[in-house]
């Protein structure tokens, strides 16, 4: 286990979320990159087992009659 102790936090209220400057420059996908670990290790949990979702090769698109 580990020593938390000297970890750094920082108090905030609901209402000054999100307004962190750092976090208003940040692209969608760098602020899903941020989280991901966490969505990973939350499902992890909930489904013993569970594997990140694989590209899907059952997924396909026929197209008939010349058009």
């Amino acid at each position: 286990m580990r020593d938390r102790s000297a970890y750094r936090v920082r108090k905030t209220t609901l209402a000054d979320e999100g307004h962190d400057p750092y976090v208003k420059t940040l692209s969608p996908s760098d602020r899903v990159a941020m989280v991901w670990q966490l969505t990973l290790q939350a499902w992890a949990f909930k489904e013993p087992g569970f594997r990140e979702p694989r590209l899907r090769r059952d997924v396909v698109h026929t197209r008939r009659g010349g058009r």
